[in-house]
């Protein structure tokens, strides 16, 4: 559970600001997406394979520029 507490004299701007970056650094809009349907092991073994050629296509277009 994310906390954050206000100190005196700070604008609830800052506050609010502070929150969204333990939000991000935590994770947990990625770990509910996640959670929010089932794929089946072959299926992420799939995507999985995928991100990775991507990726090294990626790496292999940055080498040669």
């Amino acid at each position: 559970m994310i906390k954050v507490t206000l100190q005196d004299g700070e604008s609830i701007d800052k506050v609010l600001k502070r929150f969204k970056k333990k939000y991000e650094k935590a994770g947990i809009l990625k770990e509910v997406r996640k959670r929010g349907f089932y794929v089946k092991p072959s299926v992420k073994r799939r995507m999985k394979k995928a991100k990775a050629i991507r990726r090294n296509k990626r790496t292999i277009a940055e080498e040669t520029t």
